[in-house]
């Protein structure tokens, strides 16, 4: 039975603790982290554990060498920092490459291979800021991946659903779909492969002990990236066709950065870089500052329309601007500046929709449109859509400790995406290269050595200095609108964290998204199945088309949110009923 909350009826009870949090895709994951909380290791330590064994739990949607974009707050030095996760091009790649090989496409499997990434982003994150082994914090995964773990509803539809995919390569089906078939819920499944892989990793690392923790971690570091693993991911990657070589895997490393970050009413929100579509949640947000959100009611059509009008701005901001800020000059102050958001804001009327992607404001200039562009939805020309690929699959999951760190991370990257399995490894390619464009003088155009737009963009929340939420979404295009209404469900209307995450969602799909082809569906709106019929209706009269999702819909699931009450020290997880996220804290 439903569970009665504050303000709603909640599907899950409120799950809440003072020493530690950990809400995540799937529940053994949240465990695992959870352990290495007990054992006294602070949030890096937990969400490394955490993120490891997402990479074998959920296989389907985030892989240990896929893309683990992760922010943090470290409470002893005050600060926010990010971690890309996020592999680089080939040297090899080129958009000439693509256009002289391969007609200008970008063909599926192995060419769109990337550096792996999540790996080092975990050894970075354990380095740097944890105090634990690695062996210590891969020991759940290595247990799940070697002893199995029961297959549950929301992986085993992935498998069902995508067969063909994981059959295309002997080395995967052999892995995922055992005798021939979909694994079903209930069953036991191994990946004894991966098991040794992990296992090996932390051999290295303990062999290495002797040299101190950092120099341990590196030398197991060392075995991903320059030696007997990095081979073995170079020579298959070769033998099916890719471009990837030794050398661009010995010369990449993560990113540490800090965070990007607006004030909303007196929060300070923080996500991730540029090189991702990061910036595009905290510039809705601001531009929605403007606005009396909760006078208009939740999820009314005002509601609905304005926040759905201040994403499609800040989407068009993306398309215009963001990408790899190592290869693009990305007017990323000026984009996020009150002046130029509040221009931007005097674009959303409240009773008529942008037809299409609204125009992109011309932050440079403190302009609300690039010149000559149409000022109004009136003046606006319908566009006309193109086929191609959205959405998205990608995990969540967070944790703050007793102490106030926090480890906010959406690892993605896996098999249903990934590609062959490497042999003898239990790992997959990341192919994350899917989100770049073969567009010359596009900001997100591929270039050798630069990282593709990438979609997972995780989020904190500061209140004068102290730590009070983590959150984050599923979905690829869906991550910056479901993040925004997370937040926004919390600050505006007062909902705890396991209601803030029930609530039904509404997404826009009127820009180009994010994957290789650019699927483009010009006003679409769609909300799923709570959402009143009446409100459909006085929606597609302010000219938005609209279409209904389920009541609960799985396209966009495994959120979750932590909140932490900085006077009491109150940790409260909430965690998607709409799969198999869960919360767990002491």
């Amino acid at each position: 039975m439903p569970v009665k909350g504050t303000t709603l009826t909640s599907y899950r009870p409120l799950m809440q603790g003072t020493n530690g949090m950990v809400v995540a895709s799937h529940p053994a994951a949240a465990m695992a982290g959870l352990d290495v909380l007990r054992k006294g290791g602070n949030a890096i330590d937990a969400g490394v554990a955490v993120g490891i064994a997402l990479n074998v739990v959920h296989v389907d949607d985030c892989s240990f060498l896929g893309v683990a974009p992760t922010v943090m707050y470290l409470a002893g030095r005050k600060e926010v920092l990010t971690i890309d996760g996020l592999g680089v091009w080939p040297k090899a790649a080129s958009i000439d490459y693509f256009q002289k090989n391969h007609g200008g496409k970008m063909p599926d499997g192995v060419l769109q291979s990337l550096t792996p990434a999540a790996a080092d982003a975990w050894i970075t994150a354990l380095s740097e800021f944890g105090t634990m082994t690695f062996g210590e914090v891969a020991s759940a995964a290595i247990s799940l991946a070697g002893d199995g773990f029961p297959m549950f509803r929301y992986l085993a539809g992935r498998f069902k659903t995508a067969y063909d995919q994981y059959n295309t390569y002997p080395s995967t089906a052999e892995i995922y779909l055992p005798g021939g078939r979909a694994p079903q819920q209930g069953e036991m499944f191994y990946q004894k492969d991966l098991a040794a892989t992990l296992s090996k990793i932390a051999e290295i690392e303990h062999s290495n002990a002797s040299q101190g923790r950092e120099a341990a971690l590196k030398a197991a570091r060392d075995y991903i990236y320059t030696g007997e693993l990095g081979k073995k991911i170079v020579a298959f990657n070769r033998e099916m066709g890719g471009i990837l070589t030794e050398e661009d895997l010995a010369n990449y490393s993560v990113q540490v950065t800090p965070g990007v970050t607006v004030n909303y009413k007196g929060y300070d929100v923080y996500s991730t870089g540029p090189w991702g579509q990061g910036p595009t949640f905290p510039q809705a947000l601001k531009i929605l500052e403007g606005f009396d959100l909760k006078s208009m009611g939740h999820n009314s059509a005002q509601y609905i329309h304005t926040v759905n009008q201040a994403l499609n701005l800040a989407f068009a901001d993306r398309e215009q601007y963001t990408g790899d800020p190592d290869f693009v000059d990305v007017p990323l102050t000026e984009m996020l500046s009150e002046e130029y958001l509040a221009k931007r804001r005097g674009l959303i009327y409240p009773d008529l929709a942008w037809p299409g992607t609204p125009p992109a404001g011309d932050p440079r200039n403190g302009s609300a449109t690039t010149p000559g562009a149409p000022q109004s939805p009136r003046e606006s020309a319908a566009p006309v859509g193109t086929n191609g690929v959205s959405g998205g699959g990608t995990s969540y999951f967070a944790v703050i400790d007793r102490d106030g760190n926090i480890f906010s991370s959406t690892p993605s990257e896996g098999t249903k995406n990934g590609g062959p399995i490497i042999p003898g490894t239990g790992l997959a390619f990341s192919l994350r290269g899917s989100q770049s464009k073969l567009e010359e003088g596009h900001p997100a155009s591929l270039q050798p050595g630069k990282r593709p737009r990438l979609t997972p963009a995780p989020a904190l929340v500061l209140k004068d200095g102290e730590p009070v939420m983590a959150l984050g979404a599923h979905g690829g295009d869906h991550i910056p609108q479901g993040t925004l209404q997370l937040l926004l469900n919390v600050l505006e209307f007062g909902r705890d964290s396991q209601e803030a995450v029930e609530e039904p969602r509404f997404y826009s799909y009127n820009f180009p998204s994010s994957n290789w082809t650019s699927k483009y569906e010009p006003g679409m709106l769609r909300l799923e199945g709570r959402i009143s019929e009446d409100v459909a209706e006085e929606l597609r009269g302010k000219g938005h088309t609209i279409e209904m999702y389920p009541d609960w819909w799985e396209g966009s699931a495994l959120y979750c949110v932590i909140t932490r009450n900085p006077e009491t020290k109150v940790l409260q997880g909430g965690a998607d009923p709409r799969s198999e996220a869960y919360g767990v804290g002491f």
